[in-house]
């Protein structure tokens, strides 16, 4: 069986991060991630998922990240069952995060997410300086509209 999630996505508000009884870390916080297509409006959804990280990388999270900064989440789907202050059973399904990768430097404003911003201090080794940019600016990822594409099975690296 396999349960393993990815997703890249900006946080929603600052990690709440908390300490169980025994000190451990926790963060919770919730990523909106875009949906890869536009709907019949020409807009972009996006889905809100809630995800929880433990121990040092809650703290970290908690200490670099803020809302609005771009990150990318590696875990599991896990859902549980607690008792409601009201006495009723309160379902959850959260991705429980085993690694967080922060996507773009501490303190750089959403607007500059994707624009090759680096850290003060930042020194390209020179593997760094010879490989190309990507350009995650481009929205339009599905330029054909769905349409077919003419590529030939010997262009396929599989």
């Amino acid at each position: 069986m396999l349960n393993r999630v990815v997703l890249v996505g900006r946080l929603t508000r600052d990690p709440d991060l908390r300490y169980t009884q025994n000190g451990t870390a926790v963060a919770n916080f919730t990523i909106a991630a875009n949906r890869p297509f536009t709907n019949q409006q020409g807009e972009r959804d996006a889905d809100f998922i809630n995800c929880v990280i433990w121990r040092r990388p809650a703290e970290n999270l908690a200490n670099y990240m803020k809302k609005g900064s771009m990150i990318g989440v590696d875990g599991r789907i896990q859902s549980r069952t607690f008792e409601g202050k009201d006495g009723k059973t309160v379902y959850v399904t959260e991705v429980v995060a085993d690694n967080v990768q922060f996507l773009e430097p501490k303190g750089s404003s959403p607007q500059g997410a994707g624009q090759g911003q680096q850290p003060s201090g930042y020194q390209p080794n020179q593997n760094q300086q010879q490989q190309s940019q990507p350009n995650f600016n481009d929205d339009n990822i599905f330029k054909n509209d769905g349409e077919p594409i003419d590529i030939s099975d010997d262009d396929l690296p599989f």
